[in-house]
């Protein structure tokens, strides 16, 4: 597999984020709290997500748009 198993897609037009997780869609973020969320509801325990987010992992790839930044442009 190439790149991160997780990747944040550029913002829409109307704000958000699209969200995949190997190739799977799990849901729009509009905040890094929505990326967590969306992260537990995969498996992973509440810490171990916000970890992940707040210590921008390489397992989390932004595409776009400078990470953490949910607004259009």
């Amino acid at each position: 597999m190439d790149g991160a198993p997780i990747i944040v897609h550029r913002p829409r037009g109307t704000g958000g984020r699209r969200v995949t997780v190997r190739g799977q869609i799990i849901g729009l973020a509009f905040s890094d709290r929505d990326l967590v969320e969306f992260l537990r509801q995969t498996g992973l325990d509440e810490t171990t997500a916000e970890d992940m987010v707040a210590g921008d992992s390489a397992l989390i790839e932004w595409r776009g748009r400078r990470a953490h930044h949910y607004e259009a442009a």
